[in-house]
Parts: C-alpha cells; sequence; structure tokens
C-alpha cells in the first residue's frame, strides 16, 4: 500500500521518477542500473518492474522491503562495492543533499558507470526562490516549519544494534549550479534538467525578484565574459551561457523538486587533463 501510494502521489518524488524512468522503458531492458540510495525499495520495484536489472545499496538496508530483491549496505565514503564501468545507469534519489563529500560521490558515480552512462539525481531544489527567501529569513530548508540544521532534527541514527552510522538529514542542501560544477568536475554533463511540484509561494516571489534576477545574471555574465579575450573565448562564453540559461530558468525558480539527467562524458582523469589543459581549457558541451 504504501509503495503504491508513493507511485500515485504527484507531490512525491517516487511518482515523478517512475514517470522518468518509464520513458526510459525500452532503453532500461536487461540493463544494470544501481539505486543508491534505495531507502524501502519502491525504486528498485519500479526498475524491475521495466525490465532493468536493479543493484540496490543504502547505508541502512534493513528498511529495504522490495519483495525478490536484496540491499547490501553502503557508505559512500567508502565507495561501491562494484567494479569499475559495472553500472549502465544510477538512479540517486533524495541522496546527494546527505552526503558530506559530495565531489567524492560524483567520482564514484562515475567509476562505476559504463561510458555514456547515465545518472538520474534527484533533490529538493535549493535554487527554488522559496528556499531562497527561506534561507534569507531564517537559515532554514522551510522558514516557520524547520529548525536551521541542528543536532536535534538533522541526524538520524539507527540503534546500537543495527549500526553506528550516522545517517545526515538535509545538512547539505545543494542548489543546481553548484551541483552542475561538481559534475562537471567529475567527468558528467547534463543532459535535462527536470521539474515537478511546483510550489504556489514562489509564483508570488517571482514577478517581485524575477527582473533583479535578470539584471544581475546578465551583468556577471557580460563582466565575466570580458575577462576572456583569448583562443577559448567561444568555449568560455559557451560555459557562461549554460550557466546563465540555468540561472534564468523560471522552472527552476518555482520547482519544488530538482531531477537532473547527467550523462558520464569522460572519466575523472580525462576530465582533469582537459581542465589542466591551456589549450583545451574549460570545454563544456
Amino acid at each position: 500500500m504504501g509503495k503504491e501510494k508513493h507511485e500515485e502521489d504527484p507531490g512525491s518524488v517516487k511518482y515523478h521518477v517512475k514517470k522518468i524512468l518509464s520513458g526510459w522503458q525500452k532503453d532500461l531492458a536487461g540493463k544494470r542500473v544501481i539505486d543508491f540510495p534505495a531507502g524501502t525499495g519502491v525504486t528498485s520495484g519500479i526498475l524491475r518492474d521495466l525490465g532493468a536489472i536493479p543493484v540496490a545499496f543504502d547505508l541502512f538496508p534493513e528498511y529495504f522491503q522490495a519483495e525478490g530483491l536484496t540491499c547490501t549496505r553502503t557508505d559512500i565514503r567508502s565507495g561501491i562495492p562494484v567494479d569499475n564501468g559495472f553500472a549502465d545507469a544510477i538512479v540517486c534519489q533524495e541522496g546527494i543533499e546527505h552526503f558530506s563529500d559530495q565531489y567524492q560521490a560524483f567520482r564514484e558515480f562515475n567509476r562505476v558507470l559504463k561510458p555514456e552512462g547515465i545518472l538520474l539525481m534527484t533533490t529538493p531544489n535549493y535554487s527554488s526562490l522559496r528556499s531562497r527567501v527561506s534561507y534569507l529569513l531564517s537559515e532554514s530548508e522551510r522558514y516557520n516549519r524547520h529548525m536551521p540544521p541542528n543536532e536535534i532534527d538533522s541526524i538520524w541514527m539507527a540503534s546500537p544494534e543495527i549500526s553506528d552510522e550516522i545517517y545526515f538529514g538535509h545538512i547539505f542542501l545543494i542548489g543546481i549550479q553548484k551541483l552542475r560544477v561538481l559534475a562537471r568536475v567529475a567527468g558528467f554533463r547534463i543532459n535535462k534538467i527536470y521539474m515537478a511540484d511546483y510550489k504556489f509561494s514562489s509564483f508570488i516571489y517571482f514577478p517581485i525578484f524575477y527582473p533583479f534576477i535578470v539584471v544581475s545574471n546578465l551583468i556577471a555574465y557580460h563582466k565575466n565574459l570580458r575577462k576572456h579575450k583569448g583562443p577559448r573565448r567561444d568555449q568560455v562564453r559557451e560555459a557562461y551561457r549554460e550557466i546563465l540559461r540555468i540561472a534564468l530558468d523560471p522552472r527552476i525558480l518555482t520547482g519544488g523538486i530538482l531531477m537532473v539527467e547527467f550523462q558520464k562524458e569522460a572519466s575523472v582523469s580525462e576530465m582533469h587533463r582537459k581542465l589542466r589543459s591551456r589549450d583545451v581549457g574549460f570545454v563544456f558541451t
């Protein structure tokens, strides 16, 4: 019953993840897809029903309930216990905001993915106007509803007989721009950004703040572009335009759930060589 409720509730991230995965059904058949963190196993069950081979990992696998499937205890800080290039795709659903080393998580996702593999990542949309105003007022995820991150509400621990691990709450919430750059340096590019669960309060703020957002970002774009006059100017302009498009996207400013489809473009070492290269420089595609 719980599974069905999640899958049918438009306010649940699992509902929207299922819609995305259902659209990929032809490409998922027979493919190994890592579900991490797997939670109760709802998404692993969806992947199995779509013909994929789900491989589930979680810090607390004792809560995994998908019938006929297993879940392996895994801490992202220690790495995912599979070989390099093991998976065709990864679903990281509501996980990145709990990871203390988010760049290392992207590096590990890159390692376990095959070339051109897909990473579908979802997280609360910390780039929305609602979240920005909340942070301004109380440095909280949701003003008037949640206290700022703290040791009472933001640290989750299983009973000692189960695990000594600490599961951090939404301490490491991250916006789309930082998410993008960490992914980029780790060898990923953004294929598509999906948005869902639009918030009424963000729509109220939108006409008030959007003109200032446009002007501020355009000024920053042109100022920074003028600093680059060498042979890499076209590549820098391409990167800055992507950043600007993201900054001005009304969907991102009003949506409650951020869902990003990344694609592995290069290994981490290959991407680092590109970034170090004076000739290649900031090559963003």
